[in-house]
């Protein structure tokens, strides 16, 4: 399962980014807490996806089995150490070719934040 978490794409399938231990110590925590998780680490640290692979890629984890069908985010926030209330989430279901494109983009150091957005987000257009 391929995931796109700001301009990193993360296999979530290649080895389990938590234990069965945390599964199951997370299996009560619901999506909006989730979210709010996410906001509060991308507020700590805008660069979370490349300064901190491991922890992204467990929050992506855990965004993916609360909602299945998500398979991409964006965390944006305006700098490091800012309010987790300024961080703003996106989220969406990108087809299996999209993510693949991805993908291949990434492991060739293709994909950035420009690249990512044109492709998913659309944030910078206008």
């Amino acid at each position: 399962m391929l995931f796109l978490l700001n301009d990193v794409v993360f296999d979530l399938d290649a080895t389990c980014p938590v234990t069965p231990g945390d599964a199951r110590r997370f299996e009560t925590l619901g999506l909006d807490y989730v979210l709010e998780l996410g906001c509060e680490l991308f507020a700590e640290d805008p660069l979370l996806h490349l300064n901190d692979p491991q922890r992204a890629r467990r929050l992506a984890w855990l965004i993916h089995d609360r909602s299945p069908e998500v398979n991409a985010a964006l965390f944006a926030a305006p700098e490091a150490g800012c309010d987790p209330d300024l961080v703003e989430p996106r989220f969406c279901a990108l087809p299996d070719v999209v993510l693949g494109q991805l993908q291949r983009k990434n492991a060739r150091g293709k994909l950035d934040a420009v690249a990512a957005d044109r492709a998913v987000w659309n944030r910078l257009a206008a």
